[in-house]
């Protein structure tokens, strides 16, 4: 595990070891080393664990340690590929061995206590979602037009295999994230105002439009969609959806029983969506038109 200033400066700190210093270990390797007196509150009388000095400490020593776990997908070959538990610091584990440092003034050694944590869709409930697919829908795009075609390709990326819960709300804009340069969007046509400009991420409502006719296809609650300015080639008008990060989102709540998988992706001028869900679904498809195509 790679290590940051924070290990560094706690590290350098006690490059000479006090007799009642305490060191933390992770996987059996020291990655911080810290001194009973530094967490002393200034109380009179018997010594006080200063709590905020602590609770500092915690927080960047979870920073540290924390891994995210990883939801299982559907593999480009159409296999499922297997989640991975993350970890986190144990909290409350930690402080009964920190308290148990402190307490008696003496030097220590703590290998740091840390809790699994499983990743929200493992590989039976994708097995089991991915059987009954109950909504697509293709919109068409030139290919041609390189920029543009790259930010659609990053937007369905950013949405193919994501699980909506019974009950949860899909929002386009925290599951896409900000559209930016450092995420490799790039700069390509896009409508504000009623006026065509460019702008990083250009193309992408190409993406929220596909997914709105597709989830409302599969008949779910449409929380938020705004249509753009001016109309757009690639849906039927006043079927598209338009997204930006500081304005306009598309939203939509899974209300049945069962968890929805969206299943994206741009290949060869088209975006494809489909939405799948478990054979125990029981679903009424809403009738929407078809999607339309002018170069």
């Amino acid at each position: 595990m790679k290590f940051t200033c924070f290990t560094i400066l706690l590290m350098l700190f006690h490059q000479v070891s006090d007799s009642n210093d305490l060191m933390l270990t992770y996987k059996e390797e020291p990655i911080a080393s810290v001194n009973r007196s530094e967490f002393i509150a200034p109380i009179v009388g018997e010594p006080f664990l200063d709590e905020q000095r602590y609770d500092d400490f915690v927080e960047k020593l979870d920073k540290e340690i924390y891994q995210a776990p990883q939801n299982a997908i559907i593999g480009e070959n159409d296999e499922i590929v297997p989640g991975k538990v993350g970890y986190k610091l144990h909290r409350e584990k930690l402080k009964e061995l920190f308290y148990s440092y402190f307490l008696n003034d003496e030097s220590s050694t703590i290998e740091v206590p840390i809790l699994k944590v499983y990743p929200k869709v493992d590989n039976e409930l994708l097995a089991t979602i991915r059987t009954q697919r109950i909504s697509r829908y293709i919109t068409h795009f030139n290919s041609n037009k390189e920029e543009r075609s790259h930010n659609i390709s990053l937007a369905a990326e950013a949405i193919n295999n994501y699980v909506v819960f019974p009950g949860e709300t899909f929002s386009f804009n925290e599951v896409v994230g900000k559209r930016t340069e450092d995420k490799g969007y790039k700069r390509a046509p896009e409508i504000v105002k009623g006026e065509v400009t460019e702008g990083v991420g250009g193309g992408i409502c190409q993406i929220s439009s596909t997914l709105f006719n597709a989830v409302d296809r599969a008949g779910v609650q449409i929380v938020h969609r705004l249509s753009h300015s001016k109309s757009v080639p690639y849906v039927p008008q006043g079927r598209d959806a338009t997204v930006s990060w500081y304005g306009s989102d598309f939203k939509f709540k899974n209300n049945y029983n069962q968890p929805l998988l969206i299943r994206a992706k741009a290949v060869r001028g088209q975006v494809i969506i489909d939405v799948y869900s478990s054979d125990l679904l029981e679903y009424t498809p809403r009738k929407v038109p078809n999607p339309s195509w002018k170069r």
